[in-house]
């Protein structure tokens, strides 16, 4: 079917030109496409793709884990702004051909669905202006990653000041934190001007394929088909009414239990007990070997495909300067196996991102069975519900000998998940607000209104905090969002996932077993059923409403006046 054959792994295309690539997708466009041979075709199609986003996905994370080296960037560079954006018309022409000839595969309807939206919303005139958003993407990847702050005599990326965020010296806490935000406000008028020109691109992009806004154009070209904007709008709502006077409570019961007047950005982070935290693990490898005895615990298959991350070097975990901020999974579809990159600095918010990205992992495992590429990867509300369930199926094995703390700790860690649950919830209600305002009010444009607005919704969603003083502080938090700029609308997936998360830790609760069964079930469905029957598998319900949400809200209130009951007294 190819004309030059296909090299056997991903390293075959690591410097292969456009040309090259192309003349592979050309191929396929000119072979024979029947019933008879679609199978075949459509086999040797997704092989393409795995080899190439492979490759670009491997180029990609070179980057990220070392943004001062210029090889690596050019090479991310070629990838992200040549062959993927010019990539897109050759898929779109294989799509065509696709669609044409249909299929009644029940498997392949929501790819079949995928492919039309491509169909209908790819512009040659948006080649260009996609390739140099990547550009800008990966500028703002370089601005933040080579961020540093002076401690102790000494330059550290910012992920090292986190431990000093959980001491009890309060002077300490304010150092770390300030030393923490400094590099965002210093560079807000260069990272404002990146966005300035990112927005103005999205807004093109949409009108060249028909769109009013970008955000109408991105529930479309997100797959979004079973909600709407209203939906979120209705979610940010319940969100209002049922989340954010919980978050109002877990702060005063913070401010009241460390004794202050007024809680302040630093004093959100320390243990209320006053406790000095104790680091987690001892090492990276420590934070490596505690989280697989966690998921042999869970479920044996999950452990030991961890074990196999560890031993094929899949996980790069530990915080260095020039390292890009953040963490994530990709998926290296040619080999089967996925990829986990985090700035670990030592403290239990690693170890909760570590389990979070397990959960992608798994779904990576699970899904690799299906044969076609189309087939694996669903939205990003199911990839959120694997990751965020397992934050909470792994809530019960965090103590020691083969968890990460020692008693009352584990109590302790599990507590500060809940309250974080319900911070994280109001914060990316605040996010994905803003988001939409930014693409559907003309003001978005605007430097200076973008700051004033952020302002106005973390004052509708964040509450209990005291930023007197710290207007410019408060306005680099979203600068500090890299979703707001390199995934733009990438956010309210989390907060409908964590909708059903606490579904399946309601489930766990009342059947261990069965709950990771099911979730076990969902993870292997893949992108082969639609959102809806995707989280039924899971055993929950997709949700926007108030009612629901109310219900999981007061259950994670009442599971932690439990936990506070059983630390009463100690320490």
């Amino acid at each position: 079917m190819f004309q030059t054959p296909l090299p056997p792994t991903s390293a075959g295309l690591a410097e292969a030109s456009w040309p090259e690539i192309a003349a592979w997708y050309d191929d396929l466009a000119g072979a024979e496409l029947t019933a008879a041979t679609r199978d075949d075709w459509l086999a040797a199609w997704s092989r393409l793709d795995e080899l190439v986003t492979e490759a670009a996905s491997l180029a990609m994370i070179a980057y990220t884990s070392d943004t001062t080296d210029k090889a690596k960037e050019a090479a991310h560079l070629r990838f992200s702004t040549e062959i993927l954006p010019q990539l897109e018309e050759k898929e779109v022409a294989l799509a065509k051909r696709f669609v044409a000839i249909g299929t009644d595969r029940d498997d392949l309807q929501t790819a079949l669905r995928r492919f039309r939206t491509a169909i209908e919303l790819f512009r040659e005139a948006n080649v260009p202006l996609t390739a140099e958003a990547e550009g800008l993407a990966a500028r703002y990847q370089q601005v933040t990653g080579g961020m540093t702050a002076e401690w102790q005599g000494d330059r550290v990326p910012l992920p090292r000041l986190a431990p000093f965020l959980k001491v009890a010296d309060r002077g300490v806490r304010e150092a770390a934190w300030r030393a923490g935000v400094a590099p965002y406000v210093e560079a807000r008028d260069e990272l404002a001007g990146l966005f300035d020109r990112m927005v103005e691109l999205r807004g093109e992009m949409a009108r060249n394929a028909g769109f009013a806004d970008f955000r109408d154009y991105t529930f479309v070209a997100k797959g979004r088909f079973e909600y709407t904007p209203a939906d979120t709008e209705r979610l940010h709502d319940a969100i209002e009414a049922t989340v954010v006077p919980a978050v109002e409570r877990v702060m005063a019961h913070r401010r009241e239990r460390l004794e202050l007047a007024a809680l302040r950005p630093w004093d959100t982070a320390v243990d209320p007990r006053q406790r000095e935290a104790t680091a987690p693990y001892r090492d990276i490898a420590d934070l490596e070997e505690r989280a697989a005895a966690i998921f042999e615990r869970i479920d044996p298959t999950l452990g030991g495909q961890f074990r196999t991350m560890m031993t094929e070097g899949l996980l790069d975990l530990e915080a260095r300067p020039g390292k890009a901020p953040g963490g994530y999974c990709d998926t290296l579809h040619a080999r089967g196996r996925p990829f986990v990159f985090m700035n670990a600095a030592g403290v239990a918010e690693d170890v909760m991102t570590l389990l979070h990205e397990a959960g992608h992992c798994f779904h990576a495992f699970a899904s690799h069975a299906r044969p076609l590429i189309w087939q694996r990867h669903p939205g990003a509300e199911s990839a959120e519900l694997a990751s965020m369930s397992m934050e909470l199926l792994a809530g019960p094995h965090l103590a020691r000998p083969t968890g990460y703390y020692e008693a009352p700790d584990a109590v302790a860690a599990r507590l500060e998940h809940l309250e974080d649950l319900l911070v994280a919830l109001a914060h990316i209600a605040s996010v994905d607000a803003f988001q939409s305002w930014i693409y559907t009010d003309p003001a978005g444009r605007d430097a200076a209104a973008r700051d004033a607005a952020w302002l106005r919704f973390r004052e509708r969603f964040e509450r209990g905090v005291d930023w007197t003083g710290l207007e410019a502080e408060r306005v680099a938090r979203w600068y500090r969002q890299l979703h707001i700029f390199l995934y733009p609308f990438y956010y309210i997936e989390y907060g409908i996932a964590q909708i059903g998360a606490l579904q399946v830790w309601r489930n766990a609760r009342r059947d261990p077993e069965g709950a990771v069964a099911a979730y076990r079930r969902f993870l292997a469905l893949g992108a082969t059923r639609p959102l809806p029957e995707l989280y039924r598998a899971a055993g929950v319900e997709l949700s926007f409403e108030a009612g629901l949400l109310g219900e999981l809200v007061t259950m994670v209130e009442e599971e932690m006046e439990v936990l506070r009951g059983s630390l009463a007294g100690v320490g």
